[in-house]
């Protein structure tokens, strides 16, 4: 019988995140994500364009409820824009005042009911949204890392995935070595032709070691 969600995955997922809390590799860490369920762990925010995504898909029926929806979109960029603004120059009185702004924003009662029930439920999760308040170096979004799996997504669309588990596996590591590449700055071609041995290719150094040198101190 076929058991949904898969307890071997479950199981899996959670002995891998126990031995990573563990060994204290993700001890300072933020987990930035869209609220789905398997990222909601540790320390963690909730991603702002998701957010306010589920207020732009409301469907309005009135004027009023079309001109309510967009006067809360429009306060809600706002207060993204100053959150940008603030991690640029953070210091505890802003935070004060973006905090009590946060509370005011969505406690707002516009008299479209599954507007202020969103409101409501968004005012709930404030703490993730205003993690940034905190730690000021965190993403205000998951652009990033949508990014990042973007690619996996249209080949998924276009073929349908992998046929083999050792397809994937290679398709995974590949693109992984890919991005990080990409976002070092460094060729993709140049770091596998070094890895590969080929003569003629420039010396790359070690993917680590580049991650090291381009973080901040």
């Amino acid at each position: 019988m076929l058991v949904e969600p898969n307890p071997v995955k479950i199981a899996t997922e959670g002995a891998m995140w126990g031995a990573i809390r563990h060994h204290g590799f993700l001890a300072d860490a933020v987990i930035v994500s869209d609220d789905a369920g398997q990222f909601r762990i540790a320390d963690h925010a909730l991603c702002w364009v998701h957010a306010e995504r589920l207020v732009h898909k409301l469907v309005p029926m009135t004027p009023d409820q079309r001109q309510a929806v967009d006067v809360m979109r429009q306060l809600i960029w706002w207060f993204y824009h100053d959150l940008k603004s603030y991690q640029r120059s953070p210091c505890p009185r802003r935070a004060a005042a973006l905090r009590a702004r946060f509370d005011r924003l969505f406690k707002r009662r516009t008299g479209y009911v599954m507007l202020d029930r969103l409101l409501t439920r968004l005012h709930r999760r404030k703490h993730e949204l205003l993690r940034v308040l905190d730690r000021p170096e965190i993403p205000l979004h998951t652009n990033g890392s949508e990014n990042d799996i973007r690619a996996v997504v249209i080949k998924r669309k276009i073929s349908g995935g992998t046929v083999s588990d050792a397809g994937r596996d290679a398709r995974d590591v590949l693109l992984g070595l890919m991005k990080t590449c990409t976002k070092l700055g460094v060729s993709f071609f140049a770091y596998l032709g070094h890895r590969l041995g080929i003569p003629t290719q420039t010396a790359v150094l070690p993917l680590p070691d580049l991650v090291s040198q381009a973080a901040p101190a």
